[in-house]
């Protein structure tokens, strides 16, 4: 009002100073609400500078007697209070300086300073939040205030009543309130405009709640937090707060143990700390447990935390609980939202993707996405940019239980028949995209190979357990066709760890079905495995022969065949090259009368790898060009996938050849595009294997940068297949002094 009216009379500070006698500072102070109770003799020398009327001057001095009773600057004791900091917080440090920065930057002209922290329950968001605005406490001198929303409420605070709160907190009677939301809202930026304060509003249900809340900019700050993520705020810098890595969590715990003995328990409490999945209320809860039960350590705790049916019961103490917390959020949920979260519960793999939330969901597409959406936006779930969801491990758990507590026993049986039925459908139609035998692949839901193959890694956690599912349920057929499916997608993921496990559930469960044809099937496929990816030639040797048991039984001359091929290879490595050569070229004459041009060109380039190690890189070189030739007539019956499969490693094999026929330049060229080709296809070890031989041809040209490039380069590709010795090796390559 003393604004106003200065402003009104045309006069500067520094008139109005000297026209009533009262210094320039005072009057700013009294203009900007730093002063709001003035003496009496102050006023009536403004009034009377300002030359009011009567009205104007009795309005003025009345609001200076109000300031002055009521000391309307000092924040009535209790309102908006700001809860207690914990003495144990622990780490958070970008945390912290993400808020620190947020309010630094705030001060630009313009900028409103808002910061949102969302996260799921339970990560310490209000902590966090607390912390901050403790510690900032000295760069707002005009009040730091905290207000809970109750966004879990089944009612939360409506914005009139917390409109009116603050405003009261900021020292604004009652009956100076306006009635009407949009009037206290312009009340309150008002105030927040010119003044130091720091507002925490904590636990937001929407943005319709937390708008009217928030500064319009000037000196006045906010902290939000939410389990929501209010994507439809705008003009705020977010902060997604998530689990405590294992190191910071682990120090929370020790400090909340304090002298309680948790030096001695390093292993224990790290242990602790990981069941509890870096879950900050996790943790606590945890740790008040063993603090408030001296006969226990943390080794008990970590025993009973390790029984996943308990572990939620486990992790309460008084009125902490961490199912109360999961819970809140869950009764948020919409009916049709909460039967898809508790259903994901039982996916084997750690992620999964809208697709199958829909089959457990038993909704449409669309349906699942809108689920999914709700979900993230509770923090129930975690998202990724690859369409990817999973749980953290508690939110698992308490999903588990509502499913447990919610269904019947006959619903569950039927999800996981519907869940393990249409993984095993998706995995075996994806796997048929490479059987060279079958042309018509085109499938609704997968419509490429490139398709097929993305599908099958990114959910092979979850189709594994499907299979594991099968077997224990006795589902053999739905089973053994799937194994028999991964024949040749195997070839484009042979590093992977899994398919002994597969191969060997496939060779089970055809016994059981008294198939032996296919029993065969499967354990020449292990064969492979154990060629290929355990390097255990004897054992190799094993399997091969059981399989040419079995099939020469019931004259399964295609699987006599690979047994032959499988078993050449090992006969190769174990320097039987007679042998092997001999089994190559029955298997090779086997493939081709039966016009399988497919495994007669694997065949083809065995053999030419027989009179490599034998010594003949003359006669090896022309053998692997006569079978780039023949994958040049694009035969017939050949997958694109085993073209690539094939035309990559005929290629390193004769950059191998030249290298060893002294022609290094055309060798280190071949070996290239083999390389390239590999990457392309997705053969790491044969790429790691050509990259090391390209290192050495690079070495001898005296190309020692490419070299080293090279080594580095197989050093990374050995490493992604779990090979840690050579990854060491070729690293010690790369690294080397010249």
């Amino acid at each position: 009002m003393l604004r106003r009216h200065r402003q009104s009379a045309r006069l500067t500070l520094e008139q109005l100073a000297g026209a009533s006698g009262v210094s320039a500072r005072t009057l700013s102070d009294m203009e900007r609400g730093r002063s709001k109770g003035p003496q009496h003799r102050t006023v009536t020398a403004l009034a009377d500078a300002l030359g009011l009327d009567e009205g104007d001057r009795r309005q003025l001095v009345e609001l200076a007697r109000e300031g002055r009773l009521r000391d309307r600057w000092t924040r009535p004791t209790g309102l908006c209070e700001l809860p207690r900091s914990v003495d144990d917080f622990t780490g958070r440090t970008a945390e912290l300086a993400w808020t620190r920065e947020l309010v630094h930057a705030g001060d630009a002209p313009g900028v409103a300073g808002v910061g949102l922290i969302t996260g799921s329950a339970g990560l310490g968001k209000t902590t966090l939040a607390v912390r901050v605005a403790h510690a900032l406490r000295p760069g707002f001198p005009d009040g730091v205030f905290f207000l809970d929303l109750f966004g879990m409420s089944p009612q939360p605070l409506p914005v009139d009543e917390a409109l009116g709160m603050l405003l009261r907190a900021l020292g604004i009677a009652d009956q100076q309130i306006p009635g009407d939301v949009a009037e206290r809202a312009s009340l309150y930026r008002s105030l927040l405009h010119d003044r130091r304060v720091l507002v925490v509003l904590d636990n937001a249900t929407s943005e319709d709640q937390v708008r009217p809340l928030l500064p319009g900019g000037g000196a006045g700050k906010a902290l939000v937090t939410s389990r929501r993520l209010l994507a439809g705020l705008e003009g705020v810098r977010r902060l997604s707060l998530g689990p405590l890595p294992l190191l910071e969590a682990a120090e929370l715990l020790t400090g909340i143990l304090k002298d309680d003995g948790a030096s001695d328990e390093g292993s224990a409490i790290r242990q602790l700390a990981q069941l509890c999945g870096g879950l900050p209320l996790a943790l606590r809860i945890a740790g008040n447990r063993l603090v408030s039960r001296p006969g226990w350590d943390a080794a008990d705790l970590a025993a009973r935390l390790m029984n996943e049916e308990r572990r939620l019961d486990q992790l309460s103490a008084g009125d902490l609980k961490v199912a109360t917390a999961f819970g809140l959020s869950y009764e948020q949920l919409t009916d049709s939202t909460r039967r898809v979260f508790r259903r994901l519960a039982p996916v084997p793999g750690w992620d999964f993707d809208a697709a199958l939330a829909a089959v457990v969901g038993g909704t449409s597409i669309d349906g699942a996405w809108d689920a999914l959406d709700e979900l993230v936006d509770l923090g129930l779930l975690q998202d990724s940019t690859s369409g990817r969801y999973r749980f953290h491990d508690l939110v698992r758990l308490f999903a588990r239980d509502r499913l447990q507590k919610e269904e019947t026993t006959a619903e569950r049986d039927a999800l996981t028949v519907t869940m393990t039925s249409w993984l095993l459908r998706m995995a075996t139609t994806a796997g048929r995209w490479f059987d060279p035998s079958r042309p018509d692949r085109p499938d609704a839901d997968l419509s490429s190979p490139e398709e097929a193959d993305h599908w099958l890694r990114v959910n092979v956690d979850n189709w594994l357990g499907a299979l594991r599912t099968a077997a224990s349920d006795g589902r053999h057929s739905a089973l053994l066709d799937c194994a028999e499916s991964m024949h040749w997608f195997s070839d484009q993921w042979m590093h992977a760890p899994h398919w002994h496990e597969v191969f060997t559930l496939g060779a089970e469960v055809a016994a059981a079905l008294g198939d032996p044809a296919r029993q065969a099937t499967q354990l020449n496929l292990l064969a492979w495995v154990h060629l290929m990816a355990r390097d255990d030639p004897e054992t190799t040797l094993r399997y091969t022969a059981q399989s040419m048991d079995l099939a020469t039984r019931v004259g399964a001359t295609t699987q006599i065949a690979w047994a032959h091929h499988t078993g050449g290879g090992a006969l190769r490595r174990l320097g039987r090259l007679d042998e092997a050569t001999a089994a190559e070229t029955q298997a090779a004459e086997t493939f081709k009368a039966d016009g399988d041009i497919g495994a007669y060109c694997q065949c083809l380039g065995a053999l030419g790898t027989c009179l490599r190690d034998a010594g003949r890189h003359t006669e090896a070189l022309e053998q692997y060009l006569d079978l780039l030739a023949l994958l040049d007539d694009d035969q017939p019956g050949m997958t694109p996938s085993s073209a690539a499969f094939i035309r990559a490693i005929a290629l390193a094999r004769v950059g191998e050849c030249l290298g060893s026929l002294g022609q290094r330049t055309e060798a280190i060229i071949k070996l290239t595009e083999a390389i390239s080709l590999m990457e392309q296809a997705r053969l790491p070890v044969p790429q790691a294997h050509s990259l090391e031989t390209l290192a050495a041809l690079l070495s001898d040209e005296g190309r020692t940068d490419e070299s080293r490039h090279a080594h580095a380069r197989a050093a990374e590709v050995y490493e992604a297949i779990g090979d840690a010795e050579a990854s060491s090796r070729c690293r010690d390559l790369a690294n080397a002094a010249p």
